[in-house]
């Protein structure tokens, strides 16, 4: 009994550190990856980075100290209709130039003058909201297959609007995860698991199938079938996309078991376009060998551990399925990235949770964060 009250109204000092680390171990990264073309300001990436942080950890602690009460609200129809709906409404002001910013080629941005809001990763929140509310009132109707459909048609619709408009084809792909694991986690009928599963995989397989098996010239498909196509063979594609894997792949097979050291990858110098983003883990490989990345790793599993016990512990369903999705969050972005980075998957463009340079990213991963504390405070 004294335990528990001891555990009772805490903060979550573990679940913090563990994420404090993260992000020590990625400003050391984007310093190491970024400095050589950061131009005259060496800093100015983890200037931004740290900027991005500090406005992430003020979320967390505001979050943290909001009654739970409130979380519930929005998460009650009709409240979080709304909140959907407003995530969108702030996904679809990228079609307004002047309101929007382009980089790398893409407009994913909102452009807020000292910031650049990236709506997706707004989306990806409101979406675990809308689900978690959904099923924790709606119980019973989650098993039968009206009440999955409904909640599953959302999600999919969700996921391909962040597709449509912003052309990210990550974001779409980690918020149709979200919300398909939580239906998951949430559904006894698997039945209908298995119609889900079985139609999108069914799917898949043929495009990718139907892909690598056409006479269509790589340099007259769209970019995302490319990427496909240099997936299966990147060193038959090395001049349309398979050079940047290529090379992650050599900086990997390069670090050895501890490493060449901070600041002495030679791959990042320009052999892997814009290392400091998703593929920056190819460098922790070089930099800090399989040491450094299993250290890595081991820091991600003990973040996942964590919000998994917190859900096992949550006093009612809306929490346990909040922080089920940002713990799937988290989980899928880690799967993608690494996966990417050592061609397991296609390109995706996916950054890794805390180490690789993304202030939208690493704001919003911060403030769904401070929803699990909030979960584990009560």
């Amino acid at each position: 009994m004294s335990n528990e009250k001891r555990s009772k109204g805490g903060f979550d000092y573990q679940l913090f550190f563990v994420t404090l680390l993260l992000m020590i171990l990625g400003i050391v990264m984007i310093y190491s990856t970024s400095t050589y073309r950061a131009g005259e300001d060496p800093y100015s990436f983890v200037k931004r980075q740290l900027l991005a942080e500090g406005l992430g950890l003020i979320a967390l602690f505001a979050i943290y100290l909001i009654p739970y009460s409130w979380l519930k609200i929005m998460g009650r129809a009709p409240l979080r209709y709304f909140v959907l709906g407003g995530s969108l409404i702030l996904l679809m002001l990228l079609l307004v130039p002047a309101l929007s910013h382009t980089a790398y080629g893409a407009t994913r941005w909102l452009n807020l003058g000292f910031f650049n809001l990236q709506p997706a990763e707004v989306v990806k929140i409101a979406v675990i909201f809308f689900v978690a509310g959904y099923i924790s009132e709606y119980p019973d109707r989650i098993n039968h297959i009206k009440g999955y459909a409904f909640c599953l048609a959302v999600v999919v619709v969700c996921g391909g609007m962040v597709y449509a408009i912003s052309t990210n084809l990550s974001s779409a792909l980690i918020i149709m995860g979200i919300g398909v694991i939580m239906l998951f986690l949430s559904c006894n009928d698997w039945k209908l698991h298995l119609l889900a599963a079985g139609a999108g995989a069914g799917v898949v397989y043929l495009l990718i199938n139907w892909i690598l098996n056409s006479s269509m010239d790589v340099n007259n498909v769209d970019y995302h079938f490319k990427r496909i196509m240099v997936w299966h063979d990147p060193s038959a594609y090395v001049l349309d996309g398979g050079y940047q894997t290529l090379q992650a792949l050599y900086a990997i097979g390069s670090g050895g078991i501890t490493g060449k050291g901070i600041g002495k990858s030679v791959q990042k110098l320009s052999a892997i376009p814009e290392v400091h983003n998703d593929m920056i883990f190819s460098v922790v490989c070089e930099e800090l060998g399989l040491v450094g990345a299993v250290v890595v790793l081991l820091l991600f599993v003990l973040l996942l551990a964590r919000c998994m016990m917190i859900t096992l512990k949550a006093r009612d369903n809306f929490g346990k399925l909040l922080v089920a999705g940002v713990m799937m969050h988290i989980a899928i972005q880690v799967v993608l990235n690494i996966a990417v980075v050592t061609n397991t998957l296609p390109n995706t463009g996916v950054s890794l949770p805390f180490i690789s340079y993304g202030g939208s990213s690493a704001t919003f991963l911060l403030a769904e964060l401070g929803l699990v504390m909030k979960v584990a405070k009560e």
